[in-house]
C-alpha cells in the first residue's frame, strides 16, 4: 500500500548547492539552493528566485559557482539559506566563508567547501527563476581526494536535504556499481 502526498518538491536525493557570486563591487554573496542539478554534460540547471541578492549579483555578472555544501559546514551552509543577502550585505563573512576567485569564471570559489562546479551564465528565466549555467570548470581541494586523483565521495561527505523532516543527511555507504551490477540480468 502506498501513501500519496500530492504534487510536493520530493526527490531523494536531493542537493544541497551553494551558489556563490560577486556582486558589482567584488563582494562575495552565497545562498543555499537544493532545487537543481545536471540537465546536460556541461550544463547545470538551478531554480532560484529572483528577489535572492545572490540571483542578482549572478544576472549581473553573469557567472557563478556551485559549491557542494558537505558534513563539516552544515551550520555555515544553512546560514546562508536562512539569512538574506538583501539584508545582511556579509552574510558571507558572517558565515566564516573566504573567497578565492575562480580561475574560469568571474565568480568566487568557497574555500571551505572543497568542491564546485564553475559556471558561465547562459539563461535566467524570472518568471519561473529557472538558470541554466555552462559547466566551464570542476575544481576540487586534494584532500577530497582518492589516490588516483578522482573525488572521493566518502572524504567529500556531501550533504542532502530531506523535503519531508527538514533535516540534512549525509551520503553514505556504497551499494553498487554503475554500469556493471545491471549486467548480471543481461
Amino acid at each position: 500500500m502506498r501513501k500519496n502526498f500530492g504534487a510536493k518538491p520530493m526527490v531523494y536525493p536531493m542537493p544541497v548547492f551553494i551558489l556563490a557570486a560577486y556582486d558589482e563591487n567584488g563582494v562575495p554573496c552565497a545562498m543555499n539552493a537544493a532545487w537543481g542539478g545536471i540537465s546536460d554534460s556541461d550544463e547545470i540547471s538551478m531554480c532560484i528566485s529572483a528577489g535572492h541578492k545572490t540571483t542578482k549579483n549572478i544576472l549581473a555578472t553573469k557567472a557563478f559557482t556551485v559549491s557542494m555544501a558537505d558534513a563539516a559546514h552544515v551550520v555555515e551552509c544553512d546560514y546562508v539559506g536562512v539569512e538574506s543577502g538583501n539584508k545582511v550585505p556579509d552574510k558571507f563573512e558572517r558565515a566564516g566563508f573566504h573567497a578565492v576567485k575562480s580561475e574560469f569564471v568571474n565568480a568566487p570559489l568557497i574555500e571551505e567547501l572543497p568542491m564546485a562546479v564553475e559556471c558561465e551564465l547562459t539563461s535566467y528565466d524570472p518568471e519561473t527563476g529557472r538558470m541554466v549555467g555552462k559547466i566551464l570548470n570542476v575544481s576540487a581541494d586534494e584532500k577530497i581526494l582518492d589516490e588516483n586523483g578522482k573525488i572521493d565521495v566518502a572524504k567529500l561527505r556531501p550533504i542532502t536535504y530531506d523535503p519531508c523532516s527538514h533535516k540534512y543527511i549525509v551520503l553514505g555507504e556504497v551499494v553498487g556499481s554503475a554500469f556493471s551490477d545491471g549486467n548480471k540480468l543481461k
